[in-house]
């Protein structure tokens, strides 16, 4: 039995329970956790913005040691650290084949997948095939990625969602140039990631926005240039600080329809807006025929960053061994797993940066 975070339903108290993962069958991997991020996307798991099984073990974005591998495992062996991939592609299905691994069909509209017993025989589901908010899972190999011994293991669970989802965005959807100027609306892990992305690829300005003043100086200490609170506002704010323009690239990291009209509103004509904010299937967009052809703007969606995780994270984890790529920048909290529940009321709230939870 292993301690885990888990949900009983749509809005329920989130409790710590036992949990019986099973024995590590052929093709899977034992990963005991040492770090675990709270991510928004285990928020939209329990709030009904997406509809997993419930009793459901929340988390996927973490990090662990191998502690046991099943037969005809070859990736990874006893002892290697790896970065759990919530994502991980089949190599096989079209989309696949025509190098875009981050739209696997094998992992399309999958919230959960069973795996595990409570102490009374309930069967348990994981978030995204991980429940990474446990002392351990069992994932099927091509869900872990082996990095460095040398790379600080809690913290590199950011590798795993939140810095490949905003570094992957800045770098393979908007290809952020130096020079260039950066709107980033919405200030949790992910925006703060793109943030750090878009320091990386040598953006000239970088302008954070949240609704939340008290995140001015997180933006700062991750690269932003400028602040502005996300109001009806802030694009003329943004304007203003961009030669009256707008920014070369907008990021939406909310998943609201507000927030991409605020990106959209504050960029230049011919700009770029992304969206990787989780949003309502009923939260609607709307735009004016006039001003798509004026505006001569794109609009697309980054899905875990558009990127590769299996050549993608080891790449930032060299990052994080040569300086250049600072995750303590994202980390306002480290926690126990037993406190996990006050980190889902801050994302609630819109309250500080990423909450990491630590294990010893």
């Amino acid at each position: 039995m292993v301690q885990a975070l888990i949900s009983r339903g749509v809005d329920s108290e989130l409790e710590l329970a036992d949990v019986d993962l099973g024995p590590t069958e052929p093709g899977h991997v034992r990963v005991s956790i040492r770090g675990a991020g709270v991510c928004h996307s285990d928020l939209s798991m329990i709030n009904g913005v997406l509809a997993p099984s419930f009793p459901l073990i929340l988390g996927h974005e973490a990090t662990g040691v191998v502690t046991e591998v099943g037969e005809g495992v070859s990736r990874v062996r006893a002892g290697d650290h790896v970065v759990l991939n919530w994502s991980p592609p089949c190599r096989e299905c079209w989309f696949c084949q025509q190098d875009e691994p981050w739209l696997c069909t094998t992992n399309e509209g999958i919230a959960s997948v069973p795996r595990g017993k409570l102490a009374d025989g309930t069967d348990t589901h994981l978030t995204l095939g991980v429940g990474g908010l446990a002392e351990e899972v069992l994932v099927t190999e091509n869900a872990v990625i082996p990095v460095p011994a040398e790379l600080p293991l809690a913290e590199a669970a950011l590798l795993g969602c939140a810095v490949l989802t905003g570094v992957g965005a800045v770098r393979n959807n908007a290809n952020v140039r130096p020079g260039q100027t950066v709107a980033v609306v919405g200030l949790g892990g992910v925006g703060l990631s793109v943030i750090l992305g878009a320091k990386l690829a040598g953006a000239g300005r970088i302008v954070a926005l949240d609704i939340n003043e008290d995140k001015a100086d997180l933006a700062k200490t991750a690269g932003a240039t400028d602040f502005v609170v996300s109001d009806k506002a802030a694009p003329k704010a943004v304007r203003a600080v961009t030669e009256g323009r707008g920014v070369d690239v907008a990021f939406e990291c909310v998943g609201r329809s507000a927030a991409i009209r605020t990106a959209w509103s504050s960029t230049r004509r011919g700009g770029r807006v992304v969206t990787l904010g989780l949003g309502a299937r009923d939260d609607q967009v709307s735009f004016t025929g006039l001003e798509l052809f004026h505006f001569g703007r794109t609009l697309s969606s980054s899905i875990y960053g558009t990127a590769d995780p299996d050549k993608d994270v080891p790449v930032l984890a060299q990052a994080v061994l040569d300086g250049s790529l600072d995750l303590d920048a994202l980390i306002t909290h480290r926690i126990a797993l037993a406190d996990a529940p006050q980190a889902f009321d801050r994302l609630v709230r819109g309250d500080g940066g990423r909450s990491l939870v630590v294990f010893d």
